[in-house]
């Protein structure tokens, strides 16, 4: 069979590996995809925000499932335009895609399903914002409402930073955004729970901690992920029950009492405190970076499991993994999070992939025969191994040996881990 794989980054250069190896798929498209996928699958460079555009395209090279990798188009309503014009496609549909394509929707589930979260005030306005700030302690963490591209949550140690960064999402700094979520710091230890859904059932999909901050010893403002390993010590069997018990559950009971249903990846933010779980925030895709580091952990077709979601069978399936760790660190344009150049040349065209230690290629372009920056994120460096201080240090090793002078990486991913061994 012919599949579409929609988007272009980390995330995306992993589901096509991972597909690359079914038996089952005669060919893999990726919209537009980037000079990782461009060597094992077919790049289609169109708009796939251009619903009618995309449908004309899938047409044309008789695709028969399209997989959805980013949250985007999710959120617009990919999936119900996709299956209205009689393509299959794996993800959530357009209702169900508010879990992360709105905070204000999660957070009011939240509330009325007594789901574990942190204390917050949805401000549809200044006025709001302004009554509302003194009911709570700082830091405050002040969230722009709609998508933001990771970059859409502050922590303000301050009520005058709280006030600018209310200010900037009041004023249409996220085209998303048109009301602030106002939460409570919670501190403790983030981790990231992972699930594949169909409409009567759901299967474990593996365990993550990612970086968010830019510097090292989380410094900076947020980016979209600086790397992650996996699986999370932290998360043990007895968490993992309250995780499924009190966050998951609830959150699919939700839907299906509004007549709805959940089909997809779906990622599970959380605030670890005295061994208990608070929800930070839904994704509704596999996150990136921490998709490149669950799925080389993973022995099971892939295309199987996602033909179990479609048929609501999962319930059926047993997921069999590799004993490994995994680590990936992200090479980024310099700049990034802020502003950076694009079309820098990166020379790996020497580094030949090894089992347990690869590049996937997230912002990069082919131009020439050369690979070339396109993005602030531009590669994501991958090991395996049984230790992680080990795993490391050979990605860091490969890293230098890379040597592009227009890029950086954090040096301490891994931190809490690999402290404690």
């Amino acid at each position: 069979m012919n599949i579409a794989l929609i988007g272009s980054g980390g995330r995306e250069h992993a589901l096509c590996r991972k597909l690359k190896v079914s038996k089952e798929i005669s060919n893999i498209f990726c919209i537009p995809g980037n000079a990782g996928t461009a060597k094992i699958s077919i790049n289609l460079n169109i708009d796939f925000l251009n619903f009618k555009l995309l449908l004309k395209t899938l047409k044309s090279h008789k695709i028969q499932l399209v997989i959805v990798g980013p949250e985007e188009p999710l959120v617009r309503g990919i999936v119900n335009f996709l299956e209205k014009n009689n393509i299959k496609v794996f993800g959530p549909n357009k209702f169900a895609s508010q879990l992360e394509g709105s905070k204000a929707f999660m957070k009011n589930i939240c509330k009325k399903y007594n789901i574990p979260t942190a204390n917050f005030k949805i401000c549809k306005n200044r006025e709001d914002f302004e009554n509302s700030i003194n009911k709570f302690k700082l830091p405050i963490v002040v969230k722009a409402d709609g998508l933001a591209a990771g970059k859409g949550v502050v922590i303000c140690q301050n009520k005058k930073k709280a006030f600018e960064i209310s200010n900037q999402i009041f004023k249409g700094k996220f085209k998303s955004s048109n009301k602030v979520v106002l939460e409570e710091f919670l501190e403790g230890e983030e981790a990231s729970y992972f699930l594949i859904v169909d409409k009567n059932s759901f299967v474990r999909f593996g365990t993550a901690q990612d970086h968010k901050k830019v510097f090292e010893k989380e410094k900076g403002p947020n980016t979209g992920g600086m790397g992650a390993y996996s699986p999370a010590p932290i998360i043990n069997k007895e968490l993992e029950r309250k995780i499924i018990e009190r966050i998951v559950k609830p959150t699919l009971k939700s839907l299906k009492d509004k007549k709805q249903f959940y089909r997809g990846f779906l990622y599970v933010g959380l605030m670890i405190k005295d061994k208990n779980p608070y929800l930070i925030e839904y994704n509704v895709r596999m996150g990136d970076p921490e998709c490149q580091v669950i799925l080389p952990r993973l022995k099971t077709d892939l295309l199987k499991i996602v033909n179990y979601s479609l048929k609501n069978r999962l319930n059926k399936i047993n997921l069999s993994w590799e004993n490994k760790k995994c680590m990936t660190i992200v090479l980024c344009s310099k700049g990034y999070p802020g502003n950076y150049s694009k079309g820098k040349i990166i020379n790996i065209k020497k580094f030949k992939d090894k089992k347990d230690l690869f590049i996937m290629h997230a912002g990069t372009n082919k131009i020439n025969k050369n690979i070339t920056s396109n993005g602030g994120r531009v590669l994501n460096i991958v090991g395996k191994g049984q230790n992680f201080n080990q795993i490391r240090k050979k990605i860091i090793k490969l890293i230098k040996k890379i040597n592009w002078k227009d890029g950086f990486y954090r040096k301490d991913i891994g931190w809490r881990v690999i402290k404690k061994l």
